[in-house]
């Protein structure tokens, strides 16, 4: 039992920080820094070029992530600041808890997914969902947003 409030706990935690990045602006006020170029970098006196480490960009698919693009899961009516992966999706909804549980509940259900009801969870707004099927499990997490939404998580176990 303690692996899975240990989970609860990881989850939680990354709920609250997508739910601060969205109060707080999230990417669109992202920027990269300047870095030198190598040419740039002055070299020490030992003769040794500092080294920066590269910024990783991949201009293509943006790193795999999808803002507001495709899910491989059902995500609510309403959903806004989606960001999606092939493994993943996280969205805000003005559903309440109890209506995104019983969403996941029909939707993944007719995908042939069961819940796991001894790990279900919920309680003060947040909510933990576990979902089995075909060799898979679905992890959904859910925490208020702050603005008066709720955030949702959901990802393939590993």
């Amino acid at each position: 039992m303690k692996k899975y409030s240990a989970l609860f706990a990881i989850i939680a935690l990354v709920l609250a920080s997508l739910a601060c990045q969205t109060v707080m602006g999230g990417r669109d006020n992202f920027q990269v820094p300047d870095v030198p170029s190598m040419t740039e970098v002055p070299q020490t006196d030992g003769g040794e070029i500092p080294t920066v480490p590269p910024v990783a960009t991949d201009d293509n698919n943006n790193g795999g992530v999808t803002v507001g693009g495709e899910s491989p899961f059902p995500v609510a009516d309403d959903a806004f600041n989606i960001v999606s992966t092939p493994q993943s999706v996280t969205y805000q909804t003005k559903m309440s808890a109890d209506d995104v549980m019983k969403l996941y509940r029909d939707e993944l259900s007719k995908q042939g997914y069961a819940e796991n009801k001894d790990m279900t969870t919920s309680f003060g707004g947040i909510i933990a969902m576990f979902f089995e099927g075909d060799g898979k499990t679905i992890v959904l997490a859910g925490a208020p947003a702050g603005d008066g939404s709720l955030s949702v998580t959901l990802a393939y176990q590993q």
